[in-house]
């Protein structure tokens, strides 16, 4: 997975999104053909070149396959090379920001910053499932031995004050996002790497510590920024500094904490690049703050800004209605995508005592009744989320094949036996079941666990201590999911109380594991790698900031994640994915949420986009990547 990537999936790239809502927008319908023209032939040769010699440099590569772009081609095909370029694009924040600096752990960042400033080393192909072409690199060596990488830049690159892109800047912003000042995940994520050598001005080459199976493609995700950012002062404090990056776009106006605008570059290095040609068509982007949600819809619906991927199943089946919709002025569609959905759920916080015992958890997941609130209360729009990896062929399903058993059967002292049989699924209530099984079985798990019904018919320990924790959000939205969990907790005599709290202060105590309970949702990349150090691994378990919110410390984890680094084909990435979804999914650290199957987006008539869609994609990413103006509404 992309550093670009996470930066969406964390709501950083397009600002401080709800994680507690954001399963609600993981997938798409049938799209309906956009008045847009369709994007001109890929000027792409028409036979690929010979297989190029180990080791030799090449314009772009991909994870166990040919990429599909070769060497010389024009576009992808998912842009229109001619789209038009002028107007602005006004969208929507949600909460506040108080910096541009979106590596550091403190603050949060303005919408934008990470997704239209800063320019990586190589650009990941959205319809393939794991490709890399030349983007600040024109072209990349990948070692015969596996232990090193090696990219030249394009001579071409530019940060927005002129200065070329050089190697140095390149070693200088590995080297600061893998100090401690900042955030502590490109620790995790770049991990492996050993050393960085200039080898020329404008040729760097990334040594490794060991083999790792994509390690050499996600480098070219790492985001390249001037040495002259922030004036030599600590990366912490290089906090409103407006960033010296090579990107599309620079800041033009900030009012903090209301909105901020984004101008694109006259100077923009990368037009012409096939990995840039049709991309980036606003000459302005801007993003207007929102304290709540029913604020956010009504603005959008008044005109306040134009586009919005709604989140909110109740939105979207009857908040987005109304003249302008029946008219045409606000288009409603759903769009078509291949992404793996991953995972989204109640993360109980293990470092926390009353979590530290499975069968507590698995009693709580046997309280939430998912087939009643999609009924209710979600108009039927969503579908259940067994896996780590839902909708994709990493899912664990029924008994671990001979290829699961290879991972997991090094591992059998230290796993418990029930991993080595039927893959466990969410409890349901569909006939024969019922909520009143399900939590007669809680019931049953809680005594084992040592909890009782009191006589005041709240559930106790030994010690007389209640069973209570906190639901912690920071929109209310979450309601519609927390409260009927709740109501049935209630029925077994434990207390769930949901806090709605502002967003800076729901990521700060998200960041330093300060919670009992959460909503965390994990997006799933189609090549799982390096990402998952930083959600399950004992290490990132106590790295304030890390994806690791339920506190997973598992060795069998550790070891199994391990495993899946050092893959060396699409079959062995699979089967340790599939072993890890399997002993995850043991653990019940989430009581698992669901996921919508479609994109769902509204926006104003005045946007196009292209007829051919990507395959995987963030819609928010896509929008910005591809979307544009139509001339005549510049008119309007």
């Amino acid at each position: 997975m992309t550093i670009v990537a996470r930066w969406v999936a964390r709501g950083l790239a397009a600002g401080l999104l709800s994680a507690a809502l954001s399963a609600y927008a993981q997938g798409t319908g049938a799209p309906s053909p956009s008045s847009a023209p369709s994007p001109a032939p890929s000027s792409a040769p028409a036979a690929a070149p010979a297989d190029p010699a180990p080791g030799a440099f090449v314009h772009g590569m991909a994870w166990g396959a040919e990429p599909k772009y070769p060497s010389g081609f024009g576009h992808f095909d998912y842009v229109n090379p001619d789209a038009p370029r002028g107007g602005t694009l006004t969208l929507d924040g949600f909460g506040s920001f108080d910096k541009l600096n979106p590596f550091t752990l403190k603050g949060v960042v303005a919408a934008g910053v990470g997704a239209l400033m800063f320019d990586t080393l190589t650009e990941q192909a959205d319809d393939e499932p794991f490709s890399v072409y030349g983007l600040l690199a024109e072209s990349m060596s990948f070692a015969p031995d596996g232990l090193s990488i090696t990219f030249r830049l394009n001579p071409k690159a530019r940060f927005s004050n002129g200065d070329p892109v050089l190697a140095a800047d390149v070693k200088h912003s590995f080297d600061t996002l893998m100090g401690k000042l900042a955030h502590p995940r490109y620790r995790n994520l770049f991990g492996d790497v050993k050393a960085v050598v200039v080898v020329d001005e404008r040729t760097v080459r990334f040594e490794f510590k060991r083999r790792n199976h994509e390690l050499h493609m996600i480098l070219g995700s790492l985001p390249v920024f001037s040495r002259k950012w922030g004036g030599g002062k600590p990366f912490d404090q290089v906090v409103q500094d407006a960033p010296i990056a090579s990107g599309p776009y620079v800041v033009e106006r900030a009012d903090w904490g209301r909105s901020i605008t984004y101008k694109r570059r006259a100077d923009y290095w990368a037009n012409e690049l096939p990995t840039r040609r049709g991309m980036y068509n606003f000459e302005r982007v801007a993003y207007k703050y929102f304290k709540d949600e029913v604020a956010r819809l009504e603005g959008f619906k008044a005109g306040q800004f134009d586009w919005i991927n709604e989140n909110s199943a109740k939105n979207w089946a009857r908040g987005h209605a109304g003249p302008k919709y029946r008219s045409g002025e606000i288009l409603k569609k759903e769009f078509v995508h291949s992404n793996s959905a991953g995972i989204q759920g109640f993360s109980m916080n293990t470092r926390r005592p009353l979590f530290g015992d499975r069968r507590v958890r698995l009693a709580l997941a046997h309280a939430f009744d998912f087939e009643w609130m999609n009924r209710q209360v979600f108009y039927g729009q969503y579908v259940r989320s067994p896996s780590y990896f839902t909708n994709s062929e990493m899912q664990a399903k029924g008994l671990p094949g001979p290829d699961e058993m290879a991972v997991l059967e090094p591992l059998r002292d230290r796993l418990s036996p029930e991993v080595f049989g039927e893959a466990p699924v969410p409890p349901d209530t569909e006939p024969p079941h019922s909520l009143r099984e399900n939590l007669r079985t809680a019931l049953a798990l809680l005594k084992e666990a040592g909890w009782m019904v009191a006589d005041d018919g709240r559930l106790r320990n030994a010690k007389g201590e209640p069973f209570e924790f906190e639901v912690l959000s920071y929109s209310k939205a979450l309601e519609r999911i927390a409260v009927p969990w709740a109501r049935n907790l209630e029925k077994l005599g434990i207390r769930a109380n949901l806090r709605v709290t502002d967003p800076v202060l729901f990521q700060k105590r998200l960041d330093e594991f300060d919670f009992d309970v959460t909503v965390i949702s994990m997006p799933a990349s189609q090549t799982p790698g390096n990402e998952l150090v930083e959600r399950f691994t004992s290490t990132a378990a106590d790295e304030k900031g890390s994806d690791n919110a339920s506190g997973v410390r598992d060795p069998a984890v550790d070891a199994i994640v391990q495993k899946l680094l050092q893959s060396g084909s699409r079959a062995e990435l699979v089967a340790a994915a599939r072993a890890l979804d399997r002993v995850l999914r043991h653990g019940w650290y989430l009581v698992p949420h669901f996921y919508a199957p479609t994109h769902r987006v509204a926006f104003r008539d005045t946007l196009a986009h292209p007829q051919t869609m990507p395959k995987f994609y963030p819609a928010s990413n896509w929008l910005l990547k591809t979307w544009w103006l139509k001339p005549e509404a510049e008119k309007r």
